[in-house]
């Protein structure tokens, strides 16, 4: 994890090559104070970040991205408002590189969609 306690795995579940998790983000974290006082909101860059450890986790491969397109922040993830998200995660594999589409939901609000490639270290 490449924030210590940023976020919190609670359910990871895999059907054939899509695979749903359950997390949840520590509204307590340092990160939150200075993005934004008063107003927390989660930062894109750590979204991403944590679709590319659960990939890791479900592949079971060190990885790093080499590419993403559709890029979309739908909505903003208030971590006092709404820690709880759900991750959906279509991955497929060409030789080294995998294709991760994500969506990530909290409640019945879509947050973020996004499309990326990445590639084994």
């Amino acid at each position: 994890m490449l924030l210590k306690d940023f976020y919190t795995a609670n359910t990871l579940e895999t059907v054939e090559n899509i695979s749903t998790a359950t997390i949840t983000i520590n509204k307590n974290h340092e990160i939150f104070k200075g993005h934004f006082p008063g107003n927390p909101v989660t930062p894109g860059v750590c979204m991403m970040q944590i679709i590319k450890e659960l990939t890791e986790g479900i592949v079971n491969k060190k990885l790093f991205m080499q590419s993403s397109s559709n890029v979309k922040f739908m909505a903003i993830i208030n971590p006092e408002k709404n820690p709880d998200l759900v991750l959906t995660l279509d991955i497929t594999q060409t030789d080294d590189t995998y294709k991760v589409k994500n969506v990530t939901t909290f409640e019945d609000t879509v947050a973020l969609k996004l499309t990326a490639n990445f590639k084994t270290k």
